[in-house]
């Protein structure tokens, strides 16, 4: 059945922005755990699930995603029928208005409509989850509903998932309204920007949202369906994070850090796949201390890591202490440097300054390529 669909990988929205990462990079190409990029999570998904044809949309700075997908072959897309193909857009900056699903869709209609397969499956880039899309394509079929859209259950619905859209269902689980997420209840269904739906219903939406807005976006079209076509929920359950903000991009890195949640998302029966970097192991000095922490490859230790995540080619200097923080790749921290709950972007070097502290629950941000 999955031969039947072909997948969609979207770019974020462009009202959704995170501070000081997304200067540098779309959502797409964050690094997360230090190994992986956001946009592997989606990819691997499809191929898992057997869908050989992708299209991954890019619509702003995508030279590190296109640096990361290459030719995709990392991904274990069928080599004969199946390939990745990137589609750009060419006319709207990041936070234009015009800088839409739908526009980029309308850029390259012509590649969407000549796709043979008989459905669709679009998910985000931005969210990181597993999912086994046949199962949710049979679902689909076997319903013979018009739209199934993925949503996840939250109790954190007024502290994050605040660029995320509401769901709300009636008793059959169709869709009633898709809203944004207003924190006004910690208790939401939260749309996953993910869908199932033929290739003609797609096509379709994507030719009337050009009559009705060019400001629309494909779930502002599937919110206006919902009142002609059957929409309905599908329940997602496991471990979920949409990387909406820098709060969300820090918590979902640090919720990995739990063993049990970790173990229960990487499993060898559902292989998340990336762009691998070979290099030497990282160097650990006597007095170095690690715990509970996710070390990359080719770093030199020579203090102390807590509940932190470090990069590739990171060096922690002697003394120095990194404490509920995500250092990325490159950076240099000096002897005695004190860092608690900070997000330290690449080529950061920290050496003059002694102490990065966050008091509150958003984590302080050191901009790429900085010198403190």
């Amino acid at each position: 059945m999955a031969n039947k669909a072909f997948g969609v990988i979207n770019s974020a929205a462009n009202y959704i922005r995170v501070e000081g990462l997304h200067d540098y990079r779309p959502i797409g190409a964050f690094s997360f755990l230090g190994r992986f990029r956001v946009i592997d999570f989606p990819i691997s998904n499809m191929s898992n699930s057997g869908i050989n044809r992708i299209h991954v949309y890019l619509n702003s700075r995508p030279r590190s995603i296109v640096e990361h997908i290459g030719d995709g072959r990392h991904y274990n897309i069928n080599s004969k029928r199946g390939n990745i193909q990137l589609l750009f857009t060419q006319n709207n900056g990041h936070s234009s208005i015009y800088n839409t699903d739908i526009n980029a869709y309308l850029e390259n209609l012509e590649q969407i409509e000549r796709m043979p397969q008989d459905y669709v499956i679009v998910a985000p880039s931005y969210m990181i989850y597993k999912q086994d899309y046949q199962k949710l394509l049979d679902e689909h079929v076997a319903a013979g509903t018009d739209i199934t859209l993925l949503y996840h259950k939250v109790d954190q619905a007024k502290e994050y998932y605040r660029a995320c859209n509401v769901v709300t269902l009636n008793k059959q689980k169709g869709v009633q309204s898709l809203e944004r997420n207003m924190g006004t209840a910690k208790e939401k269904l939260i749309s996953m920007d993910t869908y199932v739906m033929s290739k003609e219903i797609f096509i379709d939406l994507i030719k009337k949202a050009k009559r009705e807005s060019s400001a629309y976006s494909l779930a502002d079209m599937i919110a206006l369906a919902c009142e002609t076509l059957d929409v309905r929920g599908y329940q997602h359950k496991g471990f979920f994070a949409a990387i909406t903000s820098l709060d969300d991009y820090y918590r979902a890195n640090m919720e990995m850090l739990d063993y049990a949640t970790a173990m229960d998302f990487f499993t060898n029966d559902w292989p998340f796949y990336t762009k691998t970097t070979d290099a030497c192991p990282t160097q650990y000095f006597h007095g170095a201390s690690v715990t509970n922490s996710m070390v990359c490859n080719a770093g030199l230790i020579e203090g102390t890591v807590e509940n932190s995540i470090i990069g590739r080619n990171v060096h922690i200097g002697k003394g120095a202490v990194v404490r509920n923080s995500i250092i990325l790749s490159y950076a240099d921290i000096g002897d005695g440097v004190y860092i608690e709950n900070a997000v330290v972007d690449k080529w950061v070097e920290a050496k003059k300054i002694k102490k990065i502290v966050s008091e509150s629950v958003t984590p302080t941000y050191v901009k790429r390529n900085d010198k403190l």
